[in-house]
């Protein structure tokens, strides 16, 4: 394989000099998730951990990623992996505590990383105390304005306020039972029971979240990433829907209690005291960065926001709003040259008007992972049960990750697929945790598969995860997966992300920008120029010949030159050319 050697990582004082002077590191930065309890164990309960966390990040700044997004570790009874939040100022005991939560993110600064928090503020956990108390004090209880309690329709208010259904199946109402045993009122929750969504109209609820964001910003995070940051508001009256299998129609159409217009001020709300943290080299006590041991610029958000367009998309990053908002759209795309190019240039063509940069992923804790999506025939969705052709899979994954690096604007990357991980689609009934697994009717309940604690070493109980087993098991043969096993070894999946990323952070006409120039291709071929970089994808499953663009930075299968200065790429390969 033609390719150049991954750029050496930065010492920890130059990555936090660079760090230092990029204010707009956010506009080209490729960004790691971390799922926390399947990442690393510090302590051999089988969980992953903070401290754990803490210990591999070494290994992420030497993978060469710009910022770690770490999904919930706050306070929670874990109805949800952690999406039912309980006490958004605690982390959770499994976790770790604050004292942790500090080491960590002064750590991660150290080594020239940012730290990117989840943030869940369309529910909280049913064993948050505002719920507790709004449970206890019965009908009329203000507690119970915070969140949305409505009496029931029927003869005795039997039936549900509206026909909403929840995205974990079934109704999107419980009845709860009233201090005095009365079957009473019903309460909104749009994914599980034990997740009530707020009532994003009542101002305590935003009094009490704009506290939560100042909370964790003077503990030094460099942003948030809003989990279901298109639905807070829901449509006055919380009218019926009228249409059943609800789930089918989310990304197609606005939906009266998702992507409403009534979020955007919310947003713009947040931006004002985000830009108060990131004006300048001084905190807001006046501090300097120094001496708060933090640096206090370039902090962001990141929307999670599922639309029907990537035009509506657009509008959670207007300049007075959210930083970036994921791009599920190319998440969603087949291994297919026509569709992603399509994807691509909407995308550009979308984010520019509001001069936000577009977003990449092809993974995340929610989804199949790409390796094994592309394993699969197109059109079955982002949630896959089967296998399908694992050397197909990793073929196209590698593919997929040098084209998406190669685009302008920013990158996410989720933990293991550097190391070319397949979902676990074998996983017994009884060992899966997956709360949407055990409602019927709502998502198909199979992410447990790309939740499964990653390897780091070819032996050992769970592979380097910890000392005491895993909370999810892991296949056989895990270990020759491991990072470990692809150290060092020539055309791994790990050396590969490490050399792209090393090319990515070392060339200026990579990342930036928001526009690609499209070259002349054959047919399932996408490439394109940025400067003087050039970028060919082969989607198809047969060799092609292309022009030779200049000399081959990087391919993710080899690729022959000839002497007529043309290049033979292998089916489902990417590669990287620079001109002279």
């Amino acid at each position: 394989m033609s390719q150049q050697p991954a750029a050496p990582a930065p010492t920890p004082t130059s990555a936090v000099a660079t760090v230092a002077k990029r204010r707009d590191w956010w506009r080209d930065a490729v960004i790691y998730q971390v799922y926390p309890r399947s990442f690393a164990d510090s302590d051999g309960d089988g969980m992953g951990d903070l401290e754990g966390v803490r210990s591999r990040l070494p290994y992420l700044r030497d993978l060469g990623v710009d910022a770690v997004w770490l999904s919930p570790f706050y306070a929670s009874p874990q109805a949800d992996a952690g999406y039912d939040v309980a006490d958004y100022r605690a982390v959770d005991p499994m976790f770790g505590n604050l004292l942790d939560a500090d080491a960590l993110i002064r750590d991660a600064h150290e080594l020239g990383l940012r730290i990117i928090v989840d943030l869940v503020p369309n529910h909280s956990s049913d064993q948050h105390e505002w719920f507790k108390r709004a449970l206890a004090e019965g009908p009329g209880s203000p507690l119970r304005d915070r969140y949305h309690f409505r009496p029931g329709k029927g003869t005795d208010g039997e039936l549900p306020p509206n026909d909403w259904e929840s995205i974990f199946g079934g109704p999107a109402w419980t009845r709860v039972t009233e201090p005095d045993g009365s079957a009473g009122e019903w309460y909104l929750h749009l994914f599980a029971p034990e997740q009530p969504d707020f009532n994003w109209d009542h101002p305590a609820v935003g009094d009490e979240f704009r506290s939560i964001l100042r909370f964790w910003l003077d503990m030094g995070v460099d942003g948030f990433r809003i989990d279901v940051a298109h639905g807070l508001v829901k449509a006055a009256g919380l009218p019926d829907l009228g249409a059943h299998d609800q789930v089918k129609l989310l990304g197609n159409d606005v939906m009266p209690f998702f992507d409403q217009d009534g979020v955007h001020e919310i947003y713009r709300q947040w931006r004002l005291i985000l830009d108060e943290y990131s004006g300048g080299d001084k905190g807001p006590e006046g501090a300097s960065a120094e001496g708060r041991g933090r640096e206090t610029g370039g902090r962001i958000f990141v929307a999670e926001a599922w639309t029907p367009t990537i035009e509506r998309t657009a509008n959670y990053v207007r300049p007075d709003e959210l930083h970036q908002a994921f791009n599920f759209q190319y998440l969603s795309a087949a291994w297919d040259a026509a569709e992603l190019r399509e994807v691509i240039d909407r995308t550009l063509e979308s984010m520019r008007p509001v001069g936000a940069p577009a977003t990449w992923v092809l993974s995340n804790h929610d989804v199949t992972r790409h390796a094994t999506r592309f394993a699969n025939p197109p059109g079955l969705g982002t949630q896959i049960r089967t296998a399908g052709d694992r050397e197909l899979g990793l073929r196209r994954a590698r593919a997929a990750t040098l084209l998406m690096l190669a685009l302008p604007g920013s990158a996410y990357v989720y933990q293991g697929e550097e190391l070319g991980l397949p979902d676990v689609v074998d996983l017994a009934d009884e060992v899966r945790q997956d709360p949407a697994y055990f409602r019927g009717a709502g998502q198909d309940g199979f992410r447990d598969g790309c939740r499964v604690p990653i390897p780091w070493t070819r032996e050992g109980s769970s592979y380097g995860f910890g000392d005491g087993g895993s909370w999810l098991p892991q296949p056989a043969g895990w270990g020759e997966l491991s990072v470990a096993a692809q150290t060092g070894a020539p055309g791994s999946t790990l050396e590969l992300y490490r050399s792209a990323l090393g090319i990515r952070r070392s060339r200026n006409d990579l990342g930036a920008g928001d526009s690609v120039e499209w070259l002349k291709a054959p047919e399932g071929v996408l490439a394109f120029r940025r400067g003087e970089f050039v970028c060919v994808a082969n989607t198809t499953g047969e060799s092609v010949t292309t022009p030779a663009y200049g000399r081959v930075l990087l391919a993710s299968d080899e690729v022959t030159e000839t002497d007529a200065g043309e290049a033979k790429l292998p089916a489902d390969t990417t590669v990287w050319f620079t001109t002279p």
